[in-house]
């Protein structure tokens, strides 16, 4: 067995088994340099998608005006890249200044934040949107992140799903919904679940990235 082929192996295959519930999917922390990655993976996203995600129909433009403004110091986005370091999914978890539905006061800054998500049609049903969001839930807790809103169309069936099993009050407005989540204060075991799974994903990134330089040696 050649070298190309062991790296390969040791790296996640996301373009063959489907996730079962005891899959493990590498989501690594994206930060400013993979801004033209994350415009690249929206731009692919076709009108339903777009609509699904952004709560509107999205052009071309908007999408790379949204883009543009992400702040990768403020706010936390995470993705999932496939064998060629394709980003094929990703979440943004903003970080907002509001009042949580029944406190009577505006909550500290950072207490809440807003999940968004996206995963590319060849990569659904792996479980890849719940990985993501789970990720999300426990990165935002280690953080004093204490309310999770997630905006959710009444069709979105997936998302709906995910919130529901994550035990998220929902209230419907139109063709929409509102998921908040509650989320537990962080503890020790979930500092150290988000370290690992940090190294983790970072090690099959460097992996898959061994194996596309060796490919190119090799071409």
């Amino acid at each position: 067995m050649s070298q190309q082929t062991d790296l390969l192996e040791a790296a996640l295959p996301l373009d063959t088994p489907p996730a079962g519930p005891w899959r493990w999917v590498p989501i690594r922390t994206l930060s400013e340099r993979h801004r033209e990655r994350v415009l690249t993976h929206l731009l692919k996203l076709d009108e339903r998608d777009r609509l699904l995600r952004f709560g509107h129909l999205a052009s071309d433009e908007q999408i790379a005006r949204y883009v543009e403004s992400l702040d990768f110091e403020r706010d936390e986005l995470f993705g999932v890249f496939d064998r060629r370091l394709a980003l094929v999914a990703m979440a943004h978890l903003a970080r907002a200044d509001a009042k949580a539905p029944g406190d009577g006061a505006a909550t500290a800054s950072g207490q809440v934040a807003e999940f968004g998500v996206s995963v590319l049609p060849r990569q659904r049903g792996r479980g890849i949107g719940a990985r993501l969001f789970e990720h999300a839930v426990m990165h935002a807790r280690n953080r004093g992140v204490r309310v999770l809103h997630v905006h959710v169309a009444r069709d979105n069936g997936p998302m709906l799903a995910i919130v529901r099993r994550a035990g998220a009050a929902l209230r419907f407005d139109g063709g929409e919904a509102v998921a908040e989540l509650t989320l537990p204060a962080d503890t020790l075991g979930s500092q150290l679940e988000e370290l690992l799974g940090h190294h983790a994903a970072d090690f099959d990134y460097r992996m898959k990235l061994q194996v596309l330089r060796l490919d190119r040696i090799g071409a």
